[in-house]
């Protein structure tokens, strides 16, 4: 071998590490969207499922498990969303007051006629992740029981679901 010629062998090698780079997403180049959903008749779990996986950003490209690559969903019509089989009288949601004997229970049907906007939230909550990550990407859901929102000058988009009944 000549002098400045590099050996084959670490050519190559060095080829093999040139060509894959792990690209990471950083919180300032991240691109938000708006996006609105109207509950109404759409299965509670099949339509928390779609909405978590759109606050984690799971469906873009840029998907970071790390960073809160996600957008903002606005939900309306929260309580006309449908639940399948005997739910409605055999799920229960359960609070404590943190006292000896506070333990409540109220139903499915309860908790809709009490506070409808709990039910989804707190349905997309549990598919969240536990920590920093998952409460910043919970606030980014906005639920409202009726079929008016605030948020027009956001400019939402429908919600694409993968099929009709959410």
């Amino acid at each position: 071998m000549t002098a400045g010629t590099i050996a084959p062998r670490r050519t190559m090698v060095r080829r093999l590490f040139a060509m894959q780079k792990t690209w990471n997403a950083k919180p300032g180049e991240i691109e938000r969207h708006w996006y609105v959903v109207d509950a109404e008749g759409k299965t509670l779990g099949r339509l928390a499922t779609r909405i978590a996986d759109t606050l984690r950003g799971k469906g873009k490209p840029q998907y970071t498990p790390h960073v809160d690559t996600g957008d903002f969903v606005v939900v309306v019509n929260a309580e006309k969303i449908t639940v399948t089989g005997k739910k409605l009288d055999d799920k229960m949601y359960y609070k404590h007051s943190g006292y000896p004997g506070g333990l409540r229970e109220r139903t499915l049907r309860e908790q809709l006629d009490r506070q409808p906007t709990e039910v989804l939230r707190k349905a997309v909550k549990g598919m969240l992740p536990r920590n920093k990550l998952g409460r910043a990407q919970l606030l980014k859901l906005k639920v409202y029981a009726g079929p008016e929102h605030p948020h027009e000058a956001q400019g939402p988009k429908p919600l694409p679901l993968e099929n009709g009944n959410g």
